[in-house]
């Protein structure tokens, strides 16, 4: 009786061409010069380069790869013998654009299973791009996005608020964006030719903050020896945006009324009042109602700069917007740095989603950035998010709301353990937490596990 053929069946080279000119994506292959061996009909048309053009010359000169400048996936690949899949990155073709991709690498090895090079599918990503930029534009007004409905009510009367001169009153707590919102209305104004001039309020004491907004002349006291605009003078034609206008005392409060009222003011040691056509936004973080009552804040200016008024929300209140606002960071930390984060991992993305964020927008900024430097992967994981949030998560939560975080925790542990095959200590590392951490979370969440553990073999 005859054995089957227990040899590896070659496939005819010809079936092999026939096989890649087929195919949409494009496919390369080089040797161990980096000179491209081989490339099909698809890569042609991503890049524009025929192919007579691309045989024989070294990738990074055909390419021209974001991935070239930095960390050569296929590079890696070789050294490391792993296959990359689905990396994203961009190539420059023939006519100098910018086009984005997808790569997936692997070893080409030869007939006695030698490495004889490597080969790199690529996708190209245009279209993908141009819906994901289409989308994003739905929820995008100026500087500021959101998918939140409480955000997208303040996004419809923007234009209107923008086109009008009247006082605008920003509220919100502290990182919220009350400045991204100034910005936006001055950038949607007729006056978006004109200067924004920004001042904090809070920053500087009352004698300076007055100088600083309404300059002074030369002589005006000790060391004057020439005279300085204020930063009303340097708004002229724009917007002057007054944060945390709460802080001001009384004595500033009737200077900035008559502002107001008069559009006039004199600068320090001036014998003339000046005039002033600048916009006037302002913010606060404060209850300014109460401090009315209190009798720390002038009623009639308060009902000055309460012409219109914006409400921003804490963050935790538009959580539907945490996912977009760290893909936006990641992609602006990727091109003020030249990295290449493709994004951040389901784990690490729940446990953001579970923070109850109390510096709001620009807390969720600093974190997406310290966890973009300690990134070494090819995305943010719950090992590069700081300690003190992972603990505030998963300890710190309101009492009502103490059971939406065990949920998280768990389900962020169940995909843990499914991932790495039922393997706690693969889950555990993943997770960026012990061993014995994760097994106590186990037993506390109530999690079933299965008989065996996952490991092929005994892990301490």
């Amino acid at each position: 009786m005859k054995h089957p053929r227990s040899h590896r069946q070659s496939i005819h080279p010809r079936l092999t061409d026939a096989i890649l000119e087929s195919i949409s994506d494009g496919v390369f292959t080089v040797d161990h010069d980096w000179r491209i061996t081989s490339f099909n009909r698809a890569a042609e048309g991503i890049t524009g380069i025929k192919r007579g053009e691309a045989l024989g010359r070294r990738c990074s000169e055909v390419f021209r790869s974001s991935m070239c400048e930095a960390t050569c996936a296929l590079r890696r690949t070789l050294a490391t013998g792993k296959a990359v899949i689905g990396a994203s990155c961009y190539i420059v073709d023939a006519q100098g654009r910018r086009i984005p991709i997808s790569i997936s690498t692997a070893v080409l090895r030869d007939e006695r299973g030698r490495v004889a090079g490597g080969a790199e599918t690529f996708r190209d990503l245009s279209d993908l791009a141009a819906l994901r930029e289409e989308l994003v534009a739905r929820y995008r007004v100026g500087g500021m996005t959101s998918r939140s409905p409480l955000m997208q009510r303040i996004f419809d009367v923007l234009p209107a608020i923008a086109s009008s001169p009247s006082t605008v009153l920003v509220l919100g707590q502290t990182g919220t964006g009350k400045e991204v919102v100034a910005r936006t209305i001055h950038t949607l104004s007729q006056r978006h030719a004109g200067p924004f001039v920004a001042v904090n309020c809070a920053a500087l004491p009352d004698t300076l903050l007055e100088s600083e907004l309404f300059g002074y002349k030369a002589g005006a006291f000790t060391g004057a020896v020439k005279s300085k605009p204020g930063r009303f003078a340097l708004a002229r034609g724009g917007t002057i945006f007054l944060d945390e206008i709460g802080e001001i005392t009384p004595a500033l409060q009737v200077r900035l009324l008559r502002v107001l009222q008069e559009h006039a003011y004199e600068p320090l040691g001036a014998t003339r009042a000046e005039r002033t056509d600048a916009r006037v936004i302002v913010a606060t973080n404060r209850d300014l109602a109460a401090l009315v009552r209190r009798g720390a804040f002038r009623e009639d200016l308060y009902y000055r700069i309460n012409v219109v008024r914006i409400e921003l929300p804490a963050l935790h209140r538009r959580a539907e917007d945490i996912p977009l606002l760290v893909t936006q960071f990641i992609e602006r930390f990727n091109r003020l740095q030249g990295r290449h984060v493709s994004g951040i991992a389901p784990e690490a993305l729940a446990l953001l989603m579970g923070y109850e964020w109390p510096g709001n927008v620009r807390e969720l900024e600093n974190c997406i950035e310290r966890a973009f430097i300690l990134c070494t992967g090819d995305q943010i994981a719950v090992r590069d998010l700081p300690p003190e949030l992972l603990a505030r998560t998963t300890a710190v939560a309101a009492p009502g709301a103490r059971a939406a975080h065990a949920e998280f925790d768990a389900q962020i542990i169940r995909a843990a353990l499914k991932r790495h095959g039922g393997n706690r200590l693969a889950a555990a590392r993943a997770l960026g937490i012990h061993k014995t951490t994760l097994h106590r979370k186990i037993k506390r969440l109530g999690i079933p596990l299965p008989a065996r553990d996952g490991r092929s073999r005994r892990e301490g």
